[in-house]
């Protein structure tokens, strides 16, 4: 009886420290691509980044009172002549900069609708930078994602470019517009791919 019990708790011990360990090991996964996140529609509806796997991807962060915001209609310009082969374009309102976007999720919806007639997806608004710096933009600002890509948003209308994988493929900053050559350049790669 005594044998028993003694070999009990060496058994107990083993199953505990495996159980941690497999706990830990799930807990420390690192994201592998924008399809492992998932943000609330501008809508408050969840949206599973998975839902856009095998299209080519273009994140923006945006923000309606900045100076970069007339971008919205070379945005919805630039998906209106893509979508048809494969490009979503994402709009994610973020309040980092200035207080540029400082509406509520409603405000911003009416807003992109009615000035720029944005028909792209747009997320809720996040913050992008800082201590409450949504999951996905740690990731895309993260060395671990892409080192060539990293580093943190500088400003409204960073874009990031995703292949149909969901792997990054170019970042650009706000100055560059949807329209240039350099962007559209990357998307017609990217949907070449």
């Amino acid at each position: 009886m005594i044998l028993c019990k003694l070999r009990e708790v060496p058994m107990r011990k083993m199953i505990l420290i495996l159980t941690l360990c497999l706990a830990c090991a799930g807990a420390s996964a690192e994201p592998k691509n924008i399809y492992e996140f998932t943000m609330n529609s501008i809508d408050g509806q969840p949206v599973s980044l998975k839902s856009f796997q095998g299209k080519v991807v273009l994140l923006v962060n945006v923000a309606s009172k900045c100076g970069f915001t007339p971008q919205y209609s070379a945005l919805e310009a630039l998906y209106e002549k893509y979508k048809s082969r494969g490009l979503v374009i994402v709009g994610i309102p973020a309040n980092n900069f200035l207080s540029q976007e400082p509406e509520t999720n409603e405000e911003i919806k009416k807003f992109c609708s009615t000035k720029y007639n944005v028909t792209f997806p747009m997320m809720a608004k996040v913050s992008v930078k800082g201590g409450d710096q949504t999951p996905l933009y740690t990731f895309l600002t993260g060395k671990a994602t892409d080192p060539q890509f990293a580093g943190d948003i500088k400003w409204n209308f960073t874009k990031f470019l995703f292949d149909r994988n969901g792997n990054p493929v170019a970042r650009f900053e706000p100055a560059v517009t949807p329209d240039s050559a350099q962007v559209t350049a990357a998307i017609e790669s990217a949907l070449g791919r």
